[in-house]
C-alpha cells in the first residue's frame, strides 16, 4: 500500500483503478488519522458484486496513515492497493476544549460520515466517550480508552458498480409528478413491524427489506389502493445508551448515525442490493418509496452523549453550539444537538446524501422530520434558508417528492403553511380537528370545513395547492386508529418513565370502557367512529396518508409513544378477526372511491359553484339550506352537508356531483336533501350506519331521513338537463 495525496473530492472512501482516495471534512483539526482493519476471524469475508459484505467483526488494526492534505478544510490522501470490502475509520487530532466547542481526541475511532456500508450493529461501550464517564468534572475531563475494538468500522464500496446497473425503475413518468402526487395514497409504515408476523413471508426476510418486496405484501398494498409507501427511517441508526440500559432498543429508528446507509438490521446480507430488490418490486406494482429521513440531530447526543462521528471530527463545524456557551449543544429537536445545516460542508454532506438515495438507491422522495430544523438560520426559521435554496436549485432532488414535519421545538418552531411552494407538509391541524369533531366537541364546524377543504387557509395564499396538505388522522407518533376510540388516556408504562412521555392531549374517547371491552354496543360504536374517520381521511380535498394497521383496526394498547417497543405490541398482527376483516374491506372501497372521482383530489382549491363549468363545493345544513354565518356560528351542532361537483377526467363533459352527509352528534339526526337543479336522483354510494339503508338508496332533491347517531353517508348524481355553459348556481 503507498499513500500519496489523493484529492479532496468527492468526500468519503472512492475507489479508483488504482486504489482509494480518502477525503474528510475537518476545518479545526490539527492532524487525520486513517486506520485500516482486517477480520479477527480465521474465515475470509465474501465480497459481493457491489462491493457489500457479509457482517463479520473487525477490531485488529493493520495500518495507520497521517492523511498527507488538507484543501480547504478537507483532509484527503490516496492508498493504492485497496479494493472493495477494505475497513477502515478515523482517528482526528486536535484540542480537547469543550468550553470553546472543541472535542477531538485521538483516541476515538471515528465513522466516516459518507461511509456506505458499517460491518456491525452498534452496541454501547465506556470507551465510545470523549470524556471520563463517572467523572466530577463531567465532559471537561478527558478519557484516555481507545474506542477501536467496540466500534463498528466502515466498509469501502464501490459505488461504481452501482451506478454502472440499470437503474432501479420508476413507478411514473416525469411528466406525471404532479398528478400522481395528488392522486397519491400514503401509506406511513415501519420496515420491521410491518413484516416481522406476516405469515406468508419467509423467516429470512421477515422484518427486512426483503419482507417488503414479498408478492404477498405487494399484493396486499395494491389491493388495498396503496400508492405511494413512507418508511419510517431506514438510514443506519443506533439506540441510545439509555434505552440500552433499559434492555430496550430505538424501534422507530430516529437516531441516525449514517445518512448514506442502510440500517443493518433490516438486511440479510447484502445491504444495499436488498434494499434496491425492495424499492424495484415495489416500483413494479405503481408504489412510490418515501424515506422518512432525520437530518436535523444526529445520534451522538448532548455534551454527555458519545463521541461515533461528527462530534470527534469536527464538534464546532457538524453542530451548532450555543453563541455564548459553545460547550452546550443548542437543542431546537429535543434530541440534545442540531446539526449546523448553516455549515455549507454540512450542508452539502446532506445533499449528497439525499441524491445517493435517489440516484443510487432509486427513492421518489422524502419526509423530512422535524423540518423546521433544516430551515433555521442565525434569526430563526427562513423558507428561504440555504437548504431549501439548496434543494430548490438542484436538478435531482427539486424532482421527488417533498415532505416536511413543520416543526420543532425551538423558538419559533411550529410553521405549518410556512414551508416552500414546491412542499408538502404534515397537517396536524387536520389529523386534531378530525378527532375532535367525531369525538363530538362544541364549536367544530368551521374548523372541521376548512381542513376537509385541505386546509386552503393555510396554503392557497402563498399559490399553493390541496397536495401541500398531507392529511392524518393517526401516524406513528401517537395513538393508532383503534386506540384512539379505545382510550381516554396514554399507557406508556412499558417506556420505563412512569408514563410521562408521549402526548398527554389526544382527543380520543374510550366510549365508556378503557381498552379493550367486551360491551357489544361499545364495541360496535368504535367501529363506527373508525368508519367515520378514515371515510373523512380518504374524501377530503388534499393527500391521505394512511397509518399502517389502522385499516384493520391494530393496536398498541394504548401506548402513544411506541418508539422503543420493538416486539409484538408494535408489530402488525396479520391474524385478524371478522371485524376487522370488515374495516378492511370499507377502506378499501374508500380508496376505490376516491379514484373514481377526481374532484376529491382535485389540483386546485374548490370553492362555490357560482358557474356549472368549474368545479363547485358548497356547504349545507341538515334542513338543506346553504350555510350562513349564523349557521356557522351554532358552537351545538355536529351535522353538516357538502355537495362537491366536477367532472370526470376521462369523460369530458360528464358532470357529477357527491352529497355528503355528517352527524357527529350522539343522537340521530333528521336531514333533508339540498334542492339543486339540474340534478338526477341521488344513489347511496357509502354510508358508515350499522343498519341496513336499502329505504334510502335512492333519493330526489328535497327528499329527507335519518341518520344514527354518529354516522355519515356519501350520494351520488348526475347532473341532467341544461348545459355546462348556462352559468347558473347548481342551487339557484
Amino acid at each position: 500500500m503507498q499513500l500519496t495525496n489523493g484529492k479532496p473530492y468527492p468526500l468519503g472512501a472512492t475507489i479508483d483503478d488504482d486504489g482509494v482516495n480518502f477525503a474528510l471534512y475537518s476545518a479545526n483539526a490539527r492532524r487525520v488519522y486513517l486506520c485500516l482493519f482486517e477480520d479477527d476471524s480465521a474465515t475470509d469475508d465474501t465480497v459481493l458484486a457491489d462491493g457489500s459484505i457479509s457482517v463479520k467483526r473487525a477490531s485488529h488494526e493493520i495500518a495507520r496513515f497521517e492523511l498527507p492534505r488538507q484543501s480547504q478544510g478537507v483532509w484527503h490522501g490516496h492508498i493504492s492497493g485497496l479494493s472493495a470490502g477494505c475497513r477502515y475509520g478515523y482517528r482526528v487530532d486536535g484540542p480537547y476544549q469543550p468550553e470553546l466547542g472543541h472535542r477531538f481526541n485521538v483516541n476515538k475511532l471515528l465513522l466516516d460520515p459518507y461511509a456506505k456500508a458499517f460491518d456491525r450493529e452498534f452496541v454501547d461501550h465506556p470507551s465510545h466517550y470523549g470524556y471520563q464517564l463517572g467523572n466530577m468534572a463531567e465532559d471537561l475531563s478527558f478519557s484516555t480508552l481507545d474506542s477501536a475494538s467496540s466500534m463498528p468500522k466502515c466498509v469501502v464500496l464501490d459505488i461504481r458498480m452501482l451506478t454502472a446497473i440499470a437503474p432501479v425503475a420508476k413507478p411514473y413518468s416525469q411528466e406525471e409528478v404532479s398528478l400522481s402526487l395528488r392522486r397519491s395514497v400514503i401509506y406511513e409504515l415501519h420496515v420491521k413491524g410491518f413484516t416481522k408476523r406476516h405469515p406468508e413471508v419467509s423467516k429470512a426476510a421477515q422484518g427486512c427489506f426483503l419482507g417488503l418486496a414479498d408478492n404477498a405484501v405487494i399484493n396486499y398494498l395494491t389491493q388495498l389502493g396503496i400508492t405511494a409507501v413512507e418508511l419510517l427511517p431506514v438510514q443506519q441508526f443506533v439506540s441510545e445508551p439509555f434505552l440500552q440500559k433499559k434492555q430496550l432498543t430505538n424501534y422507530w429508528g430516529y437516531n441516525t448515525i449514517g445518512f448514506f446507509v442502510p440500517h443493518n438490521g433490516y438486511v440479510n446480507l447484502a445491504a444495499i442490493d436488498e434494499f434496491r430488490t425492495m424499492v424495484d418490486a415495489l416500483h413494479k406494482a405503481g408504489i412510490e418509496v418515501i424515506l422518512d429521513v432525520v437530518y436535523n440531530h444526529s445520534a451522538e447526543g448532548n455534551r454527555l452523549g458519545p463521541s461515533y462521528s461528527f462530534k470527534g471530527i469536527d464538534n464546532a463545524s457538524y453542530y451548532r453550539l450555543h453563541p455564548t456557551e459553545p460547550r452546550y449543544y443548542l437543542n431546537d429537536t429535543g434530541c440534545g444537538n442540531t446539526l449546523n445545516l448553516s455549515n455549507p460542508y454540512v450542508l452539502q454532506m446532506v445533499m449528497d446524501s439525499l441524491r445517493y438515495w435517489v440516484e443510487v438507491m432509486g427513492v421518489d422522495g422524502f419526509r423530512f422530520d422535524l423540518a423546521t430544523t433544516l430551515g433555521r438560520e442565525e434569526h430563526g426559521f427562513d423558507k428561504g434558508s440555504g437548504f431549501f435554496d439548496a434543494i430548490s436549485q438542484d436538478p435531482v432532488l427539486s424532482q421527488v417528492r417533498l415532505i416536511a414535519e413543520p416543526w420543532d421545538i425551538g423558538p419559533g418552531g411550529y410553521q405549518l403553511g410556512q414551508f416552500p411552494i414546491a412542499w408538502s407538509e404534515w397537517n396536524d391541524r387536520y389529523r386534531d380537528t378530525v378527532r375532535r369533531f367525531w369525538r363530538g366537541d362544541a364549536g367544530m364546524l368551521p374548523e372541521f370545513a376548512r381542513r376537509f377543504h385541505g386546509s386552503s387557509d393555510l396554503f392557497e395564499h402563498s399559490g399553493r395547492k390541496p397536495a401541500a396538505s398531507i392529511n392524518f388522522i393517526a401516524s406513528h407518533d401517537g395513538f393508532t386508529l383503534m386506540d384512539l376510540v379505545s382510550y381516554r388516556h396514554k399507557h406508556n408504562q412499558a417506556n420505563g418513565e412512569q408514563n410521562r412521555d408521549g402526548h398527554n392531549e389526544n382527543y380520543s374517547d374510550n366510549y365508556g370502557v378503557e381498552g379493550n371491552s367486551q360491551d357489544v354496543n361499545i364495541a360496535v360504536l368504535r367501529a363506527r367512529q373508525c368508519r367515520n374517520m378514515l371515510t373523512t381521511l380518504c374524501l377530503s380535498q388534499g393527500v391521505p396518508m394512511l397509518l399502517a394497521g389502522d385499516e384493520f383496526g391494530h393496536s398498541q394498547q394504548g401506548n402513544n409513544n411506541a418508539y422503543c417497543q420493538d416486539n409484538p405490541n408494535s408489530w402488525i398482527n396479520w391474524q385478524q378477526d371478522i371485524d376487522s376483516d370488515a374495516q378492511l374491506d370499507f377502506t378499501i372501497k374508500l380508496l376505490r372511491l376516491r379514484r373514481r372521482f377526481p374532484m376529491l383530489c382535485h389540483r386546485d382549491y374548490i370553492h362555490d359553484s357560482a358557474n356549472l363549468s368549474s368545479p363547485g363545493l358548497d356547504w349545507f345544513c341538515r334542513q338543506g339550506q346553504l350555510m350562513t354565518k349564523a349557521l356557522w356560528g351554532e358552537a351545538q351542532t355536529r351535522t353538516l352537508s357538502l355537495v362537491i361537483s366536477g367532472e370526470l377526467e376521462a369523460q369530458a363533459g360528464c358532470r357529477q356531483a357527491l352529497l355528503l352527509m355528517f352527524n357527529a352528534d350522539e343522537l340521530p339526526q333528521g336531514f333533508t336533501l339540498p334542492r339543486l337543479n339540474n340534478i338526477g336522483d341521488w344513489q347511496c354510494l357509502l354510508h358508515t350506519q350499522d343498519t341496513p339503508i336499502h329505504a334510502h338508496s335512492h333519493l330526489s332533491n328535497g327528499e329527507s331521513l335519518v341518520l344514527q347517531d354518529r354516522s355519515l353517508m356519501v350520494f351520488y348524481a348526475q347532473f341532467t338537463g341544461e348545459s355546462h355553459e348556462s352559468g347558473k348556481s347548481i342551487h339557484d
